[in-house]
């Protein structure tokens, strides 16, 4: 079995873990402030979250086993690796440092290096695009929630 079956998802595991550590070090803080009533409970979003990271590993899994010899699959790694970062800094940004505003700006960059990722990906493989879709957009949905955040408790 290749080394990648298993780099990627752990990866991906040590991405989720540590967005998740940094989520809980701020839960006490994000039950102070004004959230939207339409906010989904903590269950969903987490339930959400690990789909989104299932769907996405696969995804990278596809690219990195079938398009490793093709022009743009360097990007299409440094673009996961970006997205893995900025995935980070928003629960950094957001329940780290308890700044809502330039959270929304990070995850609407978030949001881009989803569309980017998928932008690039279709051209080889169109499941593995597809199994991005639903990243796009519950990020979309996560930064306009995190925008009614912001004005809620500016």
């Amino acid at each position: 079995m290749k080394p990648n079956f298993f780099l990627i998802p752990i990866f991906t595991f040590l991405t989720a873990a540590f967005g998740g550590w940094l989520t809980n070090r701020g839960m006490s803080w994000y039950k102070s402030i004004n959230l939207p009533s339409w906010t989904p409970p903590g269950s969903v979003i987490g339930t959400v979250w690990t789909v989104i990271f299932i769907l996405a590993t696969i995804s990278i899994l596809i690219v990195w086993n079938r398009y490793f010899t093709e022009k743009n699959f360097w990007l299409i790694i440094l673009l996961f690796i970006v997205n893995a970062l900025l995935n980070i800094g928003w629960s950094y940004l957001f329940f780290g440092l308890n700044l809502i505003g330039p959270a929304v700006f990070e995850a609407g960059l978030l949001g881009l290096s989803v569309l980017a990722l998928i932008i690039l990906i279709w051209p080889y493989s169109l499941a593995a695009a597809i199994l991005l879709l639903p990243y796009f957009g519950w990020v979309c949905f996560a930064t306009y929630l995190t925008y009614q955040v912001w004005l809620l408790n500016k």
